[in-house]
């Protein structure tokens, strides 16, 4: 069993920074992907960005791009979201996902959650206007 761990979210004002951290503990489990899921209230959870376990970013949706940059640091199981320039749509909770290895196919949908088997608990990231 892989258990993920957030942290780094916050109240920020509109134009400024955070960054999330997700850590992964738990195994011996191969992760393929690890993705970052935000839903904001009363809004359907979607997909920010996804990253593979070798550090290759697949996806990011159309609203976060130029402003979010996914990062993972293998020797410490972390995934992480740097995010710029945030504005009042970004205000949601962020949850980390990982996808077991082997996952053929995965980055054809990378954004689908139902395609990750684990999840943390999530972070609340505020941005004020």
């Amino acid at each position: 069993q892989v258990t993920l761990v957030e942290s780094g979210g916050g109240l920020v004002q509109a134009g400024g920074s955070l960054r999330l951290s997700c850590t992964a503990s738990g195994g011996p489990i191969k992760l393929h992907a690890m993705g970052w899921f935000r839903q904001a209230p009363g809004k359907e959870r979607e997909a920010v960005t996804a990253i593979t376990w070798r550090g290759t970013t697949i996806y990011y949706v159309d609203s976060v791009k130029d402003r979010f940059t996914a990062s993972i640091d293998n020797a410490k199981s972390t995934v992480f979201l740097q995010m710029n320039n945030l504005n009042s749509e970004d205000t949601a909770i962020y949850s980390c996902a990982a996808a077991r290895d082997p996952f053929p196919g995965f980055c054809l949908l990378p954004s689908q959650s139902r395609r990750y088997h684990y999840w943390g608990q999530g972070t609340q990231v505020t941005v004020s206007s």
